[in-house]
């Protein structure tokens, strides 16, 4: 790497988390004023509600501060007359772009990684702080049917994966062929670990002299691979707010039970692609930044790009909400724009 494209990542670097922590600041200031009655007294409680809602607010802040930060560099490089003097010693402004694309798509990168950890739980956890005054709740009685089996389980804690009183049906041609009865299970790798457990097996009788009903019992037994609590919890409450793990998993448990897949699609599109409009959208607005300031005023030019790039967020977000509520497909609301964003940066590219 070139000494200028060095000093250059620097200074959007620095710029980028100048912005970031300002705007992450800001979000989570005007949601503590807002909230501030409803805190618990826990001072605990108040600072991971705080975390909690600095972590999400990243969702909104991190996309819009990788551009932000790219106009800030370049505007920046402009009024010194940085970028003209680069351009007489011979440096294609491709060379100036790759650099700061380079650096924004790395952080989106990083961003996007996040979506796969519990990261994306933490709106959930602040509004359980704020409402019930812990991080994890239970649910109660549910009853779900995962391909042949009908599971209940009577109070699950999706948080730390466990369970108590689960009961499992396993049904062939409409008929219960055995009845697995545990007291408490927990979820490890990708099995229930069932403890305490008692198998009834109810073997088709067809003559007197038949064995009837059989009860095993067993310490430990593994069942309902790839049944994760949080796809469990959130199914049964309506929600749908996944991590892409856990989204994947709740998209092959979807299919296999024949049931509508469009949101769990939407959540996994909008965590993988949507937040890669951010370095696309850096290397359109680089092409329309003048490279000397003698003729534009930087204010409106800066005051224009920014302005553009929240009106493509703002459409973006909203192409997203129609899609989780099936008013639009997720592809043709989430893969298509950030298809034609990446075709117009790709040209708007090696036009230069």
């Amino acid at each position: 790497m070139k000494i200028y494209q060095k000093q250059i990542i620097i200074h959007y670097i620095k710029n980028f988390f100048i912005i970031f922590l300002a705007l992450e600041f800001f979000y989570v200031g005007v949601d503590l004023l807002t909230t501030y009655q409803k805190l618990p007294k826990s001072a605990n409680l108040q600072i991971l509600y705080t975390m909690f809602q600095g972590m999400y607010a990243i969702n909104y802040v991190l996309p819009l501060s990788v551009v932000f930060a790219m106009i800030l560099t370049v505007t920046a490089m402009v009024k010194s007359n940085e970028l003209v003097s680069m351009y007489t010693f011979g440096i294609s402004k491709q060379s100036l772009m790759k650099p700061i694309f380079l650096s924004s798509l790395f952080i989106i990168i990083v961003y996007i990684s996040l979506s796969f950890t519990q990261f994306s739980y933490a709106r959930e956890y602040s509004n359980n702080i704020l409402k019930f005054s812990q991080i994890s709740t239970s649910t109660s009685d549910l009853f779900l049917k995962k391909n042949n089996k009908y599971i209940y389980f009577e109070k699950l804690d999706p948080i730390k994966k466990e369970a108590t009183n689960i009961k499992i049906f396993n049904v062939v041609d409409r008929d219960i062929i055995s009845i697995i009865s545990a007291k408490k299970g927990y979820y490890k790798g990708k099995n229930w670990i069932l403890v305490g457990v008692e198998k009834t097996i109810k073997p088709k009788v067809t003559a007197l002299s038949d064995k009837g009903i059989k009860v095993l019992k067993y310490s430990k037994l593994e069942e309902l691979k790839d049944f994760r609590p949080k796809i469990i919890d959130n199914i049964y409450k309506g929600k749908f707010n996944l991590s892409i793990l856990d989204a994947i998993d709740a998209l092959k448990f979807f299919n296999a039970q024949g049931l509508d897949t469009s949101r769990i699609k939407t959540i996994v599109f909008s965590q993988l692609f949507l937040p890669l409009f951010a370095p696309f959208l850096v290397l359109i607005l680089m092409v329309r930044i003048p490279i000397i300031a003698r003729y534009y005023s930087l204010s409106v030019v800066s005051f224009s790009l920014s302005f553009i790039t929240v009106l493509v967020w703002g459409v973006l977000f909203l192409l997203s909400k129609l899609a989780i509520n099936s008013v639009l497909a997720p592809e043709l609301a989430i893969i298509l724009p950030i298809f034609l964003l990446a075709v117009i940066s790709i040209y708007s590219y090696f036009k230069e």
